[in-house]
């Protein structure tokens, strides 16, 4: 009978500066340094916070080592095995310069601005058609006179 091993698989996240607040596909996961466990092997949506440094939106890999493979992955079952992928970002940080804070405010409203689809162009209203008045009938033109 085959033993079952306990298989563990953890993302371990850490950012310069720590304590930043992390969001992994828009959960928030904890702040760094941590440690998270996850099923499946693959590309994550991942979110940085901290205050006064910019805030990192990013994606990272979380690759599949070789004993994760089909066929070792019939070895390494049995047996307890943990899988640690380390992910480490770097946060930015914010302009002290105040006005250095505020071009780069305008500059990416620009940005956003530019990237957004037109609005449709009003159309004008159209004036209603003028009324139709019916004609009146002439006066009824006399017979003319013979012999003239």
């Amino acid at each position: 009978m085959v033993l079952s091993g306990c298989n563990r698989r953890t993302i371990e996240i850490t950012s310069e500066p720590a304590g930043a607040l992390v969001y992994l596909n828009d959960i928030e996961v904890g702040r760094t340094p941590l440690e998270v466990d996850f099923k499946y092997y693959g590309v994550y949506d991942v979110r940085l916070a901290a205050a006064g440094y910019r805030p990192l939106a990013t994606s990272a890999e979380a690759v599949a080592p070789f004993s994760e493979y089909p066929g070792p992955d019939l070895v390494t079952s049995a047996t307890k095995t943990h899988v640690v992928v380390t992910w480490n970002f770097v946060l930015e940080p914010l302009p002290t310069d105040r006005a250095q804070l505020e071009r780069e405010l305008i500059d990416r409203a620009k940005v956003t601005r530019a990237e957004a689809p037109a609005p449709e162009a009003p159309t004008a209203p159209t004036a209603p058609a003028a009324p139709t008045t019916p004609s009146t009938p002439s006066a009824p033109s006399a017979p003319a006179k013979p012999g003239t």
